[in-house]
């Protein structure tokens, strides 16, 4: 009996410390600092520097995590395991500089953008509730595009894909 006691309390304790240690490794990989940890992801963190999500009068900020990481347990291991791809590219050369970066930017920011208009850009949802706008304050074009959303089958995606990382064309240059 002893022996079972002393293997569920071992079993308990390695669970504890593997959640603990899994929380940190979510956590830890889920920062500004370890997104652009990779030279190649200079370029795109300085182009949000430039953008009402980094910089506004509200003094709010949006993190990488904030629009690329789902906060839902399921969908967040999913795009961990996603952005492991990246991750991978890096280690293997495949992305490791800037201009082999920007050879498959298009590639990887179409599938970023599918992948926020399969889940009806649930990330930007998480701050901006389309309910509770401020339409009195916006164009009349605008707020029926905003009101008029979910029948028309769109999502934030489809209107704001370079509000908050520019088209590649407008990015900042390395001497500017």
């Amino acid at each position: 009996m002893k022996k079972v006691i002393w293997l569920v309390l071992c079993g308990a304790l390695l669970g504890v410390v593997g959640l603990i240690t899994f929380d940190g490794v979510i956590h830890a990989t889920s920062t500004d600092e370890f997104c652009t940890s990779c030279h190649e992801m200079d370029k795109p963190y300085q182009n949000l520097q430039y953008t009402a999500h980094y910089k506004n009068e509200f003094g709010m900020v949006a993190h990488c995590s904030d629009c690329h990481v789902p906060k839902e347990f399921i969908p967040k291991m999913v795009r961990k395991v996603e952005a492991a791809r990246e991750v991978w590219g890096t280690i293997t050369g495949i992305i490791d500089t800037p201009e082999k970066y920007a050879a498959h930017r298009d590639f990887m920011r179409e599938r970023e953008i599918k992948r926020m208009r399969n889940n009806d850009s649930q990330e930007c949802r998480n701050c901006h509730i389309v309910e509770q706008m401020d339409f009195e304050h916006q164009d009349r074009s605008v707020r029926r595009y905003h009101r008029g959303m979910e029948q028309r089958g769109k999502t934030c995606i489809d209107c704001h894909q370079g509000l908050a990382h520019s088209d590649p064309k407008d990015e900042v240059k390395e001497d500017d």
